[in-house]
């Protein structure tokens, strides 16, 4: 009989069959570089990063948008949201206007020419996402979207 010897714990790799209490964290950061990469493939020509299109997608989703909830829901730092839109001003795909009532607070607009190029990024996004999902099989990309659209908002129902 040999006596029960304890495991030593696993270590983080970040590879196929990573038990480690990181293994979930580290695989969800290796598809985003992944996911990130393909995605700025397609807005490279358009003359846009992701950070631009972060933007963006908020101001479409939320209308004008002061720059202080713009880091909060870009997780940018507020130097970085000013240079994020200082970049879509250049562009002319954003506007920033004052707010009735504080001048010290600017909230940030998308223009015409910022929701062209909105539309345009999501149709030369989409070749590159099909790419992106052709090794999940007929129905693993909608399996995965909602497991991690689940995972995402779990903060927003009080799950976590």
């Amino acid at each position: 009989m040999t006596p029960d010897v304890p495991r030593p714990p696993a270590h983080a790799t970040d590879r196929p069959g990573d038990e480690s209490p990181f293994a979930l964290g580290l695989l969800l950061r290796r598809a985003h570089w992944r996911a990130a990469s393909v995605m700025s493939e397609a807005l490279r020509p358009l003359g846009i990063e992701l950070r631009h299109f972060a933007v963006l997608l908020v101001l479409v989703n939320r209308g004008p948008t002061v720059q202080r909830d713009l880091a909060s829901e870009t997780g940018t730092d507020k130097a970085g949201i000013m240079r994020v839109v200082d970049d879509l001003e250049r562009k002319g795909l954003a506007v920033r206007k004052a707010v009735p009532g504080d001048r010290r607070v600017r909230a940030v607009e998308i223009t015409a020419e910022g929701r062209e190029l909105f539309d345009a990024a999501h149709v030369a996004a989409e070749p590159l996402a099909d790419r992106l999902a052709a090794g999940l099989g007929p129905d693993g990309s909608k399996q995965l979207t909602a497991l991690l659209t689940q995972m995402a908002h779990a903060a927003d129902s009080g799950d976590m």
